[in-house]
């Protein structure tokens, strides 16, 4: 009986090996047909991003990306996110210092700016008076103070154009933290609207931006963090 039990227990781990083996095989087929080939996912680590909630927003989709400053690395990505959280001025000091501002607007892969990030995507920012990289044609703004400042929680986002929107519904919610914004410009692909309408999201060729944390947007967040790791690369 003893013999019978333990060659049962043998059985049923070996069944279970085999099965954690085929989940394996699947998730990195995900990811490669997700992700692409070469250089993979990366995200920008210039000390101003929450980076960390980012990376595991990718990892739930089964997604591992690299976190680094390395210029080598960013320009060999296939996908890239540009992240930011904090003050504008000092974001782009940060930049400046790794030599990231003038790398930035050459890339040629798709790359997603988040928050700060699409902020300083932009030809500048009243916070801090700050000069951007100048890759989307509008100036960042700030709310007036007729309205509560920061913008702090969910609202909708409409008027959505772009692959990275696919499957998004109009008024799907999305969460934002922000006290700056960029007016509607031709360079728009969603807005929302908190005292005035904004460009909630931009598209500038290979380059987009999106003001909310997707990241931080539940399901709808993560449909479009997915939809942009399958945009097209260039590189």
């Amino acid at each position: 009986m003893l013999i019978k039990f333990l060659m049962e227990d043998l059985l049923e781990k070996s069944f279970k090996m085999t099965e954690k083996t085929k989940n394996i095989k699947s998730n990195s087929e995900k990811l490669s047909s997700i992700g692409g080939a070469g250089g993979g996912l990366v995200i920008i680590d210039y000390g101003a991003g929450n980076i960390k909630s980012i990376q595991f927003a990718f990892k739930r989709l089964g997604v591992e990306a690299v976190l680094t400053n390395n210029i080598d690395e960013i320009k060999a990505a296939d996908k890239v996110i540009f992240p930011g959280v904090g003050e504008a001025s000092s974001a782009m000091k940060m930049l400046q210092e790794s030599g990231l501002d003038k790398v930035i607007p050459t890339l040629t892969q798709p790359v997603l700016g988040i928050c700060l990030g699409m902020q300083l995507m932009c030809n500048s920012s009243e916070e801090g008076n700050t000069k951007g990289l100048g890759i989307f044609n509008v100036d960042v703004k700030r709310f007036s103070n007729h309205v509560k400042v920061p913008q702090m929680g969910w609202n909708v986002i409409t008027d959505l154009k772009s692959d990275l929107f696919k499957d998004i519904k109009e008024k799907d919610f999305m969460y934002l933290v922000h006290s700056y914004y960029a007016p509607t410009c031709n360079e728009m692909i969603a807005k929302t609207d908190y005292e005035v309408e904004y460009a909630s999201a931009l598209q500038k060729d290979n380059f987009y931006g999106v003001q909310f944390h997707p990241e931080k947007s539940g399901t709808v967040g993560s449909k479009i963090l997915e939809n942009f790791l399958k945009l097209k690369t260039n590189n």
